[in-house]
């Protein structure tokens, strides 16, 4: 009896250190980084004797300018390539943005973490794209209270904001939306006069991860490109061991536009 072909499932690479281009919305022509690429397939068995140097190769070839557009050409090329039924493929890496300072103008480099994520099955005609930032913001500790003595401060929160969109979505936008909801951003420098600011700030306005999270939902809600989203938060209290979570994400509901 002639022996049915078997499937080898989720046989792949893992955190390849690999330099690319990514979409950036600054550099046209894309901003270089250092990716950890992770790939995924689900293989004939005949076909285990060279997976891995095929999974090489193609990943030399589509190492330009990566982002939703080009991953949803890019990952049928795998497909066919390694005779897959399901494909999957996360690139992770940090993105630098330039960010200037509140006070005294000064022009600083801030890492973002980001992942493309995309996956492709062979009943499916199109591949589902994911981007992920995560953004380091100020938020006020739940703990504390304008009116009571110590009064406010503030925590680390980090925002992950996930979103599948139908173009690209640069990661300045989604960072700019969180920053602009934030307490406070986050810097990799402040002067003096930046520092006394801040500090002003967090002791004299109260802005909850929750209040943060809900905003960022919204403006999200009205994105038509966008058709899915979620909002976590990890919030990293001074008080605390251990960071607690919230998260969110897009439902059936949708805002009206003229909802206020």
């Amino acid at each position: 009896m002639k022996e049915k072909k078997r499937f080898l499932v989720d046989v792949g690479i893992r955190d390849l250190p690999f330099p690319m281009k990514v979409i950036s919305k600054a550099n046209p022509d894309g901003q270089h980084t250092i990716a950890n690429i992770s790939i995924s397939a689900r293989i004939m068995q005949e076909f285990e004797a060279r997976w891995i140097d095929k999974f090489i190769q193609i990943v030399h070839e589509h190492r330009d300018r990566i982002g939703t557009k080009t991953l949803r050409t890019n990952i049928f090329d795998y497909m066919n390539e390694l005779q897959a039924t399901i494909v999957k493929i996360d690139f992770d890496y940090p993105f630098f943005i330039e960010k200037v300072t509140p006070v005294s103008k000064q022009k600083c480099l801030v890492r973002h973490l980001c992942t493309y994520s995309a996956k492709l099955s062979a009943i499916e005609d199109k591949p589902k794209v994911l981007f992920k930032v995560e953004v380091p913001i100020v938020t006020t500790y739940p703990g504390s209270d304008l009116n009571k003595p110590g009064g406010l401060f503030g925590q680390l929160s980090i925002m992950i904001v996930e979103v599948e969109a139908k173009e690209d979505i640069y990661p300045e936008d989604l960072i700019e939306i969180v920053d602009k909801h934030a307490l406070s951003p986050i810097y990799s420098f402040l002067s003096e006069e930046d520092q006394v600011y801040i500090i002003q700030k967090v002791h004299s306005e109260e802005k909850y991860s929750v209040m943060v999270i809900d905003e960022i939902k919204e403006e999200l809600a009205r994105n038509t490109d966008i058709t899915w989203y979620s909002v976590k938060c990890s919030n990293y209290g001074m008080l605390h061991s251990y960071s607690t979570i919230i998260s969110t994400e897009k439902g059936l509901w949708v805002p009206f536009s003229s909802y206020e």
